[in-house]
């Protein structure tokens, strides 16, 4: 990552990049949309003739690791409010269906109810229902962390609840865990929180802090309040 932080950036056109030195916040402003970073105060930032570039005060392994880390992260942002990013999710399965509606994303995934959605409003979202092959959901967004943020995503049945962090973009399980794991006793609402601590947790090793929030269709009280206020409470953020 410290080679990364090294390399320049090269600032097009119709991007204009504000940095608060005081508050060490970096605004990055351009067609597609505005975002903003807090940045390290141990990192400092320059811009000059159209070009920007890092610089870390050490050779330490933080400060090489922050280094490389707002250089991927600025440059991201430079690319998102530029261009834009896009993920075409393939929903395979027998019957398999997704309708939108506004920022109301409508999934029939082989439950006996539908999955639905919340989209941020910084996300675009359209599904494809071509004849003959698995249908598409293709997501629009200048922010590509908001854009490839993990999915957690609640299952319950009468006695149990289950709990995932999904990469919908690569297709992976990150993290997992459930109510027959946990070995605390007390009502179900009570087991659902320790869930919801232990996902956080798990999320917390892998370095991951926010996340997108789907609740599978269910209603947001009892145990699922409770899972979310569990991950919430022990770093999540959504």
């Amino acid at each position: 990552m410290s080679r990364i932080g090294k390399s320049p950036i090269s600032i097009p056109s119709g991007v204009d990049i504000d940095y608060n030195k005081e508050k060490s916040i970096v605004t990055i402003k351009g067609t597609k949309g505005t975002l903003v970073q807090p940045i390290d105060k141990d990192i400092e930032l320059k811009i000059e003739d159209g070009t920007l570039t890092l610089a870390r005060p050490t050779e330490q392994k933080r400060h090489k690791a922050l280094h490389g880390l707002y250089r991927s992260l600025i440059n991201n942002m430079i690319e998102g409010v530029s261009n834009g990013y896009k993920k075409k999710l393939e929903l395979v399965g027998v019957g398999y269906r997704a309708t939108v509606s506004g920022q109301i994303l409508e999934m029939a995934l082989g439950f006996s109810h539908p999955v639905v959605m919340q989209i941020p409003n910084e996300i675009k979202v359209s599904a494809d229902m071509p004849k003959g092959v698995p249908p598409f959901i293709i997501l629009e967004s200048f922010d590509k962390q908001l854009l490839e943020m993990p999915r957690l995503s609640i299952f319950r049945s009468n006695k149990q609840i289950y709990a995932q962090l999904i990469d919908d973009v690569n297709g992976n399980t990150i993290a997992s865990t459930s109510s027959v794991e946990i070995k605390e006793t007390g009502n179900k609402c009570e087991v659902s929180k320790l869930v919801g601590k232990s996902l956080a947790e798990k999320a917390s090793v892998k370095g991951i802090e926010n996340v997108v929030f789907d609740r599978s269709g269910y209603l947001y009280h009892g145990r699922i309040k409770s899972l979310a206020e569990g991950a919430r409470e022990n770093g999540l953020k959504f």
